[in-house]
């Protein structure tokens, strides 16, 4: 198995990328086809949602604008749901087609959090697309979720944007922990 360290943990491969990457054009072939003769506006969670928003709109040949929005929620390794801030979310979504593009869903708190203000802007619909969904985790319904990459079990994962306390973002491989 192909172990790697990040700080002081040990984790093992879980996704290689090219299976993230057939995983990646079969999606966008999706979002082509159901926004076609549509523009809708990405939006990209930061930080975690880089590497898989880069990759997802090199195949989306519709025409689309982009946008980037973080979310800044208290530390700890599980989340608590308690969001403290959303910072540069568009104030132009009334009546726009939104995809809000994110690495990982699991407690789905965030995500209601981010919804609820892309919702108070009546736009004319709103999809989540997210590369990885834990539904074990999940604790809120999000029916907007639309297109998901993987469903994955409950474990904790780092690399292709996903990161253990800071590191492992780079990695273009996706790695669960085995300690």
């Amino acid at each position: 198995m192909h172990k790697i360290q990040v700080a002081d943990r040990a984790f093992g491969i879980f996704l290689e990328n090219e299976n993230i990457n057939k995983r990646i054009s079969l999606i966008s072939i999706q979002l082509n086809v159901d926004y076609e003769d549509r523009c809708p506006l990405f939006i990209g969670v930061l930080n975690g949602s880089f590497m898989f928003m880069s990759d997802l709109l090199k195949e989306v040949s519709i025409s689309c604008e982009v946008a980037f929005i973080k979310v800044s929620s208290y530390e700890g390794t599980e989340s608590t749901g308690a969001i403290k801030e959303t910072f540069g979310l568009p104030q132009d979504l009334h009546n726009r087609d939104i995809i809000i593009v994110e690495d990982i869903v699991d407690t789905g708190f965030t995500l209601e959090h981010i919804l609820a203000q892309v919702h108070a802007q009546k736009p004319a619909s709103v999809k989540v697309c997210s590369l990885l969904l834990k539904p074990e985790s999940l604790k809120k319904e999000i029916p907007e979720l639309e297109y998901v990459g993987f469903e994955i079990p409950n474990e904790f994962v780092v690399g292709y944007g996903l990161d253990y306390n800071g590191l492992g973002r780079n990695l273009k491989d996706i790695y669960r922990v085995i300690d």
